[in-house]
C-alpha cells in the first residue's frame, strides 16, 4: 500500500506539473474540462486521500495527536474542496439600472437558475483615486427583497472585496458595462463546501502550531540536539521650469542646478498619485537612457532644457537602443539614437518595421515596441501632455513637506543598486572565509585564527548595517506608496530580501555559515528586482489587492521561500564539505567533518518545520483572500498548482520514517537543493512563461 501511494503521489504532482504547460499551449476552459473538473481528477485525490487516512490508522497516529491532526486537516480541506465540487453553483448575473432580476446564468451549463428573492441595480460608479483615472474600486449599489417580503426593500452596496450575502448566494463585483451603467456580479452558491474548507484551514494551522511548540515534537527534538545548542538561544520566528539657462557639456542647454532642485520639489500628477516633479524626471530619463542622468546633468535640467529648446535635444543621441538588429535596420553606430534618427521628414521610420513584426513574440518586436514607447513619452512632452500638474481647485490633497523630502531622498539613494552590489561581494569573500576555516579549522595558526575571527566580526557588523540600509530603504518606500509594498514583483523580491537578512541576522552567531547564505541570497534578490522587467515605480494598487489579505499572503510565501533558498545553501556546502572528506580522508579531521555535515542536516531540518509551514499557511490564507475577492478559494490558476506542488514536494521530506532513504544525509540535502527547483518555478517560471491570473505579480 505505501508504495502505491508513493506511486500516485508522484503522478499527482507530475500531472498537476504537466497541466499548467497544456493549459499555456490549449487554453484554461480545456484543462477545467478535461483535467480539472473531471471525475478521474477527483479519484485520483480521492484514491491518495484514503490510503493516508488508511496509513494513519494503521500507524495509530492517535497517540501522536499534533500529526494527526494536522494530517487530519489536510483530509478535511479534500473533503470541503469535494461537497463544493459536487454541490457548488457559480454563475453570473448582468444587472442594469431600474431592471429586476430574480435568476443567474450558471457558468459551466449556460441555464438560468433561480434565485430566492429579487435583486435590482440602483446605479453603478467607478471610483478613482483622488485627482487621477486611476480606478479605486467598483462599486455597485443594489436593492433586493427577502423571500416571502417582496414588499420590503433593502439596500446594499457590492464592491472589490466587499461581498453581498444573502440565503446561502454571495454576490462579488466582477466587471461593468462599456457605458458604466450596467454591474456584472459573480455568483456563487456553497452553503457547505465553503465552511468545511475553512474548518480545514483552521485545523491546519492549529496543527502547524502545535506541532512547533509540542515538548513532545520532533521539531523540539531537533532543537534540542546537543549540535546546535551552542551559540545561545536559537531565534527562528521572524515577525516579522524656465529661467536663465547655462552650458553643460557640449553646450546642451539646461536649467541650472539651483533651479531644477527646485523644480524638483513642485508637485504634479503622475502614474495616477501625487509625486514630486523628481519622480516624474527621474523615470523619463532612465526610461530614455537607461541611466538616472544624462552626462552629469539632473533629470530635471534634461527635461527643462527639451521643454526651452526641443530643436536642440532632438539631435542629441540619448534614446537607449539595446537591440543590435534594429541598431542596423536603423543605420545606428552606436545604441544611441537622436529622435531625428527615427523619423525621415514627416515619415515615421519605425512604422514600416512595426507592421512587419506585428505579432510577433521575438526580440526585434519587443524592441521596436519598447523604442516607440520612448518616443511616444517625448512627443508627449512635446505636446505638454506627459505633465499633470496639481489642479487648482482643491480636488487633489498634496503632499506634506515631510512626504516630498522623503520620496526624494528615495529617488536619491539607488538602495537596490548599492545593497546588492555590496552584498554579493561581501557573500563570496564570506563564503570563501567559511569554505577555509570549515576546511582548515585543525591546521591554522594562532594568527590566522586571529585573522579569521576578526573577518567574522566585520562581516557580522555589515550585515547589520547591510539589514538597518535596506530596512531604511524599504520603509521609505512603505512611507511614500502609504501601503505595504508588497503589490508587485519588484516589491516582493525586496521583501524576500529583507527577510533573508533579517534572518540572517538572527541566526548567524550560532550558525557561522548563515552569514554568506545572507549575503548572498539577499544579494541576487536585489540583484534580480533591479534587473529584471519588474517595475520599481511606486503605483495605486488595483482594487482587487485592496484588501488586508495581500500583505498577510505574500509575507508569508516570501518568508517560506528565503528559509528554503537557505535550505538549498545549507545543501550545497554540505556536499562541498563532504566531497572534501572524501578527497582529503586525514582521520583527524573526520569527527569535526562529520559534526559540521550533521549539523547542516540539523539545522535543514529544523528550519523546514516554518519554510513548510509559513508556504501552507501562506498558500490557504490565498485561499481565503481569493473567496472573499473573486468567489473562488482555488481556480487552479498555475501559480496556484505550482505553490501546492511545491507544498507537496517539500512535504515528503518529513516523511522519514516511513521513507528511510530521507534519513541519509546525502539524498536529503540532494533533495533539497532539486526541491528549490519548484520554489524558482513558482515564483520565476510562472510569472514569465505560464501567466495567470497572478500575472499582476510582474507589474
Amino acid at each position: 500500500m505505501k508504495r502505491l501511494l508513493i506511486i500516485l503521489y508522484i503522478c499527482l504532482v507530475g500531472l498537476l506539473a504537466v497541466t499548467t504547460f497544456v493549459e499555456q499551449a490549449y487554453g484554461t476552459d480545456f484543462v477545467e474540462r478535461n483535467i480539472y473538473h473531471t471525475c478521474w481528477f477527483c479519484c485520483l485525490w480521492g484514491t491518495i486521500a484514503t490510503i493516508a487516512l488508511v496509513a494513519l490508522i494503521r500507524r495509530a497516529l492517535w497517540r501522536r495527536f499534533p500529526i494527526l491532526l494536522f494530517h487530519g486537516s489536510l483530509l478535511v480541506i479534500l473533503v470541503g474542496a469535494m461537497i463544493t465540487f459536487i454541490g457548488s453553483k457559480k454563475g453570473y448575473v448582468h444587472l442594469l439600472p431600474g431592471a429586476t432580476i430574480d435568476s443567474f446564468q450558471e457558468s459551466e451549463s449556460g441555464r438560468k437558475a433561480d434565485l430566492p428573492f429579487t435583486i435590482q441595480l440602483d446605479s453603478f460608479r467607478i471610483a478613482y483615486y483622488p485627482g487621477t483615472e486611476a480606478p479605486a474600486d467598483y462599486i455597485s449599489y443594489i436593492t433586493y427583497s427577502l423571500p416571502g417580503q417582496k414588499n420590503v426593500l433593502l439596500h446594499e452596496q457590492i464592491s472589490m472585496n466587499r461581498i453581498f450575502t444573502s440565503q446561502g448566494f454571495r454576490f462579488y463585483q466582477s466587471s461593468f458595462d462599456d457605458d458604466g451603467k450596467g454591474s456584472w456580479l459573480t455568483v456563487n452558491y456553497d452553503p457547505w463546501g465553503t465552511g468545511v474548507t475553512y474548518a480545514g484551514y483552521i485545523l491546519l494551522g492549529l496543527s502547524m502550531i502545535w506541532l512547533l511548540f509540542s515538548r513532545s515534537s520532533d521539531f523540539r527534538r531537533l532543537l534540542n540536539h546537543p549540535l546546535l545548542k551552542k551559540g545561545g538561544v536559537f531565534i527562528l520566528f521572524i515577525f516579522c521650469l524656465a529661467g536663465n539657462m547655462q552650458a553643460q557639456k557640449k553646450l546642451l542647454p539646461a536649467l541650472k542646478q539651483t533651479q531644477a532642485d527646485s523644480l524638483a520639489q513642485e508637485q504634479v500628477i503622475y502614474h495616477d498619485r501625487v509625486v514630486p516633479f523628481n519622480t516624474l524626471a527621474r523615470d523619463f530619463i532612465q526610461k530614455l537612457t537607461g541611466e538616472a542622468s544624462y552626462k552629469g546633468l539632473t533629470p530635471e535640467q534634461v527635461i527643462g532644457g527639451w521643454l526651452l529648446y526641443p530643436e536642440v535635444w532632438r539631435n542629441e543621441p540619448l534614446i537607449y537602443i539595446k537591440n543590435t538588429e534594429l541598431q542596423h535596420l536603423l543605420n545606428l553606430q552606436t545604441p544611441y539614437a537622436r529622435l531625428t534618427d527615427l523619423f525621415d521628414g514627416s515619415v515615421y521610420r519605425l512604422r514600416e518595421h512595426w507592421q512587419r513584426e506585428q505579432g510577433q513574440q521575438n526580440k526585434l518586436a519587443k524592441a521596436i515596441q519598447e523604442t516607440d514607447e520612448k518616443v511616444g513619452l517625448i512627443l508627449m512632452l512635446e505636446k505638454g501632455t506627459f505633465i499633470h500638474p496639481l489642479p487648482t481647485d482643491g480636488s487633489v490633497q498634496p503632499l506634506s513637506e515631510l512626504e516630498v523630502k522623503a520620496e526624494l531622498l528615495y529617488n536619491r539613494i539607488p538602495f537596490s543598486k548599492i545593497l546588492f552590489m555590496i552584498n554579493l561581494s561581501l557573500g563570496v569573500l564570506s563564503f570563501l572565509l567559511l569554505l577555509h576555516n570549515s576546511l582548515q579549522r585543525n591546521i591554522l595558526s594562532p594568527k590566522a585564527k586571529t585573522i579569521s575571527r576578526t573577518a567574522g566580526t566585520f562581516f557580522s557588523v555589515a550585515l547589520y548595517l547591510a539589514f538597518i540600509f535596506h530596512l531604511a530603504g524599504y520603509c521609505l518606500r512603505w512611507y511614500i506608496g502609504g501601503r505595504i509594498p508588497l503589490s508587485n514583483g519588484y516589491e516582493t523580491m525586496q521583501f524576500m530580501a529583507l527577510c533573508i537578512l533579517l534572518i540572517a541576522c538572527l541566526l548567524h552567531r550560532r550558525f557561522s555559515f548563515i552569514l554568506p547564505f545572507g549575503f548572498l541570497l539577499s544579494g541576487f534578490a536585489l540583484l534580480v528586482s533591479y534587473l529584471g522587467q519588474m517595475n520599481p515605480q511606486i503605483t495605486p494598487l488595483m482594487p482587487v489587492l485592496v484588501s488586508p489579505w495581500l500583505s498577510i499572503h505574500v509575507s508569508l510565501i516570501m518568508m517560506s521561500y528565503a528559509l528554503l533558498a537557505f535550505i538549498m545553501l545549507n545543501g550545497i556546502l554540505a556536499l562541498c564539505l563532504r566531497k572534501k572528506e572524501s578527497e582529503n580522508n586525514v582521520s583527524g579531521n573526520d569527527a569535526i567533518q562529520d559534526n559540521r555535515i550533521e549539523q547542516l542536516t540539523l539545522v535543514s531540518r529544523l528550519l523546514l518545520y516554518p519554510a513548510t509551514f509559513f508556504l501552507g499557511a501562506g498558500i490557504f490564507l490565498g485561499a481565503v483572500w481569493a473567496n472573499v475577492s473573486w468567489g473562488r478559494y482555488w481556480a487552479w490558476d498555475p501559480k496556484e498548482v505550482w505553490a501546492l506542488i511545491t507544498f507537496l514536494v517539500y512535504g515528503v521530506a518529513f516523511h522519514s520514517q516511513s521513507l528511510r532513504i530521507f534519513r541519509k544525509p546525502l539524498f536529503f540535502h540532494i533533495y533539497m537543493i532539486l526541491a528549490f527547483l519548484t520554489v524558482l518555478m513558482t515564483y520565476f517560471g510562472v510569472n514569465y512563461v505560464l501567466g495567470g491570473m497572478h500575472s499582476y505579480a510582474n507589474a
